[in-house]
């Protein structure tokens, strides 16, 4: 038997009635021979509720606490799951994190996965048992309860289905799969039937949010199909998969957008050695991901350094930095929250030039500015203010997607 690896999000689990319909396709998965290994997320909205809780109490809680509160969540979904199925006569068992033994490192709130205790698992699954394990969550070597982060159920989906050498990971959500854009923005968006797990990290990391980009760094490294579906029909999704030749004849792939991020600037540091380290070494250390970094130097001898960070970790860093602010000499700090990183991403942009030249002409046309510029080697990212993000995204989309007609 075939082992067959599937995540169900918040959306899916968000009633009873919902959570009768997921066991409903597990236990055809189960009927047509594979062994069923589920992994949920919190009913929809109970994580907000239950962090709303916290910061009732404290503006800025402990993350060790936090976590255990935040894990919570995912125990009653888990449970009510199996329940259905067993109602359906179908044997289960639920597992929390620390009862799978889904070992991390101890970074509250963006833990990493380290290892997975198959064990138990592979016992239950060779006993007949379909397996519902809580997502988003593990233990550390103190066990301790962590948590991976907002998007963790889908790293822990991957995660099992890279250690258990599963046949695909199935990611079931309330989209059909991956489209070029949001549909909510264009009308004109298509579902892409494959896209390449290094597209798919980009589009990831720059806010498409239908995966977390660990669960998509799992599955490249350990070579795992990845199908992005809807919970609510049978159409066919998404495939990540490895990436063929044929992927290269599309130039762009995906236009993408994330309006959680915070731009915050240093002004008129001297510009001398050591400037960097001491700015971004004890944000690093707070576990903070710094995105874009750009440095501008005067002809006075100072330099402005501008970095964006998520809103999630943004206070954080803004109190790291007016510690640090005074200790390099700079003359003040300023913060703007209202922008926009708006990216295209393809693997096609490796073999054709005058992508970056082509975006900024269309967004200039369009009156938009470009604050920041980023690039790798299958993407371009700007950031802009955050009141033209629809206005860019439709217009690139239509400029590099919408003329192909290949998709």
């Amino acid at each position: 038997m075939s082992l067959l690896v599937q995540k169900y999000g918040g959306s899916s689990v968000a009633t009873i009635e919902r959570i009768k319909h997921v066991a409903e396709k597990v236990w055809a998965a189960k009927r047509a021979g594979h062994d069923v290994i589920v992994v949920v997320s919190a009913m929809a909205g109970e994580t907000n509720r239950l962090l709303g809780l916290a910061h009732e109490i404290s503006e800025m809680p402990d993350e060790r606490e936090k976590d255990v509160l935040l894990a919570s969540g995912e125990q009653v979904s888990i449970a009510l799951l199996s329940l259905a199925l067993k109602e359906r006569g179908q044997p289960s068992r639920s597992f929390l994190g620390h009862q799978v033994r889904i070992e991390t490192d101890n970074v509250y709130g963006k833990a990493r996965i380290r290892n997975i205790d198959s064990r138990r698992i592979l016992q239950s699954l060779k006993e007949g048992e379909v397996v519902v394990v809580a997502g988003f969550q593990g233990i550390d070597e103190d066990d301790n309860i962590t948590t991976l982060g907002r998007g963790g159920s889908d790293t822990t989906a991957v995660a099992l289905a890279a250690f258990l050498n599963a046949r695909a990971c199935e990611i079931y959500t309330d989209v059909e799969g991956v489209f070029t854009t949001d549909p909510g923005i264009c009308a004109d968006a298509q579902k892409l039937p494959r896209i390449s797990y290094e597209e798919m990290i980009e589009l990831a990391s720059t806010g498409a949010k239908v995966l977390e980009i660990r669960s998509v760094e799992f599955a490249k490294r350990f070579a795992v199909p990845v199908h992005v579906r809807s919970t609510f029909s049978d159409i066919e999704g998404t495939w990540v998969v490895k990436e063929d030749e044929s992927m290269e004849d599309l130039l762009v792939s995906g236009v993408s957008y994330d309006k959680n991020e915070v731009k915050i600037t240093i002004l008129r540091v001297p510009d001398r050695p050591g400037l960097a380290a001491q700015v971004f070494g004890p944000i690093a250390d707070a576990h903070i991901v710094v995105d874009m970094i750009i440095q501008n130097a005067s002809a006075d001898g100072t330099t402005d350094l501008t970095f964006t960070v998520s809103k999630a970790d943004y206070k954080k860093a803004l109190s790291i930095v007016e510690k640090t602010a005074p200790a390099i000499a700079a003359k003040g700090v300023d913060v703007d929250t209202d922008i926009a990183k708006v990216s295209v991403v393809g693997v096609g942009m490796r073999t054709h030039a005058g992508v970056a030249a082509k975006m900024f002409r269309v967004l200039a046309e369009e009156g938009v500015n470009i604050e920041m510029i980023s690039t790798s080697e299958i993407k371009i990212s700007v950031v802009i203010d955050a009141k033209y993000t629809e206005l860019a995204v439709r217009v690139l989309h239509e400029a590099f997607i919408g003329k192909q007609g290949n998709v």
